[in-house]
């Protein structure tokens, strides 16, 4: 005997006394007491028809409860003070009082009246899915997977994109919140699918939205051009829970991504492409198991436009006399020999390239954010030469040490020479950089380091000329044609 009695003993007791009429012997039948079986028999209701008979006594005094006035004031005023933290400030106001392993127990305490007494907490709403009708789109950042591509780190994101009624999946690796980012994630989405539902909804992203004021936004032009272009209705929310499914579809995706690369052993790749087709590889196996779903989607969307968008955005720019173009808020040298020329410029997710008379002339990364810079060494060098004055005070002067060893090569030579001097002698280097192998100028810059002792653009020169050695010259090979003119007698070749 013992335990919490149940229903099918009560049912038992019962049986047994209408046979016996003897409540010890129906009690004993039934695994229970005699007192309990008074209780059941009097009160004629299962335990599960019994109100709980809840204990409201404490087995043990609360240890704090010397102090619960003043804690209970704290979370009375900011209820989303944590156990931790009260915990730390009741040691440091009262110490010795409180020991480290009662953390456990305030916790409970403070867990309990957060239920009873604590603010009225969020509620979710279940939402009514219909097929075919939105797709919603939104960006994650994969950094916390730790993928490295060939050993270097790789921060990147995601642009995702989930129908809200079979929870079917598809993404693109990007490197910003761009709309150039969002078109090429929406796009590909679309692409795979081949169809298009009704509805697109995304947040407030910088990729499809701009500012209008009192924190109002609106969508921008390009995005409204992408929607129309696929015949989508644009929505746009302002709370990420009214995005819920892509939102907790990114925690799915990301840690099934996780489960792959511990199963495989290694997060490094050998490429961008590689990874992102074993991003997809995995999106494919997930979506197999949505395909009854998505059949339903798929019967009511309408079918793709055939004619895609390019995946790049374009603009006319000129070339300053600084030899510098600004594209999207950010500053990007060129070749000297365009300044003043118009460009076109074409902005990708991830890179951009420069064109003049339709033809491309420079391929840059795409700078993140707004307010960045970068410059090529190469495109302003000769100009530098020829007005070494120039460099001390240059704008993007730490651009032009295109690693450490550079930058402590001129340091050197700033011991060694007058300021004037040593940039003209590090400018010297850094043209000799430009106009050989910068990696093989790197390599004596190093020696010479490595030395210790006092050097010039002299002494960098003359170690690269060690390591040049002349063409061989081979006498040319006469060829006899006359074994072909065999091949169409068809004769032996001797």
């Amino acid at each position: 005997m013992g335990g919490k009695i149940t229903n099918q003993q009560v049912r038992r007791l019962m049986e047994e006394m209408n046979k016996t009429q003897n409540k010890s012997f129906a009690a004993m039948k039934a695994g229970m007491n005699r007192q309990t079986a008074s209780k059941y028999l009097e009160s004629g209701v299962l335990p599960t028809q019994l109100p709980p008979n809840d204990r409201v006594w404490r087995t043990r005094a609360n240890p704090f409860e010397k102090h619960w006035a003043e804690i209970e004031q704290w979370l009375t005023i900011s209820p989303e003070l944590e156990a931790k933290f009260i915990f730390e400030q009741l040691c440091e106001k009262y110490p010795g009082t409180y020991q480290e392993g009662q953390l456990r127990t305030l916790q409970r305490h403070i867990k309990q009246w957060k239920a009873i007494e604590g603010p009225d907490k969020e509620v979710y709403f279940c939402q009514k899915h219909y097929p075919g009708k939105l797709m919603q789109t939104d960006f994650t950042h994969m950094n916390s997977l730790r993928v490295t591509i060939q050993g270097q780190e790789f921060k990147h994101m995601l642009c995702h994109c989930v129908l809200t009624y079979s929870n079917w999946e598809w993404g693109r690796i990007c490197f910003s919140e761009s709309y150039e980012a969002i078109k090429m994630g929406v796009q590909s989405s679309l692409i795979k699918l081949g169809r298009v539902p009704e509805k697109h909804r995304t947040d407030g992203t910088t990729a499809a939205t701009h500012n209008i004021g009192n924190g109002k936004r609106e969508f921008n032009e390009a995005y409204k051009n992408l929607m129309n272009h696929f015949g989508m209705k644009p929505e746009m929310i302002n709370d990420p829970n009214h995005n819920g499914d892509v939102e907790s579809s990114h925690n799915a995706l990301k840690n099934r991504i996780n489960q792959y690369l511990e199963f495989r052993n290694s997060r490094d790749f050998d490429s961008r492409n590689e990874y992102e087709k074993f991003i997809f590889n995995i999106m494919n196996k997930a979506n197999k198991l949505r395909n009854k779903r998505l059949k339903e989607e798929l019967s009511v969307m309408r079918e793709l436009p055939v004619n895609f968008l390019p995946l790049y955005t374009e603009s006319k720019e000129k070339v300053r006399l600084s030899s510098t173009i600004s594209v999207k808020k950010n500053v990007y040298s060129v070749p000297s020999r365009l300044i003043r020329e118009t460009v076109t410029v074409r902005v990708y997710e991830d890179k951009i390239h420069i064109l003049y008379a339709g033809k491309i002339q420079l391929e840059i990364e795409r700078l993140t954010g707004s307010g960045g810079h970068c410059i090529n060494y190469r495109h302003i060098i000769a100009s530098l030469m020829k007005k070494p004055g120039a460099f001390e005070n240059y704008k993007y002067k730490e651009e032009l040490f295109p690693t450490i060893t550079f930058r402590k090569s001129f340091d050197a030579l700033i011991k060694w020479n007058s300021p004037l001097n040593a940039n003209k002698e590090y400018l010297r280097i850094l043209h000799l950089a430009a106009t050989t192998m910068e990696s093989e100028v790197e390599v004596a810059l190093e020696l010479l380091l490595e030395n210790g002792t006092m050097f010039s653009s002299g002494h960098v020169k003359d170690l690269l000329g060690a390591k040049n050695h002349s063409i061989p010259k081979m006498k040319p090979q006469k060829v006899n044609l006359s074994s072909y003119d065999i091949l169409l007698e068809n004769k032996e070749i001797e």
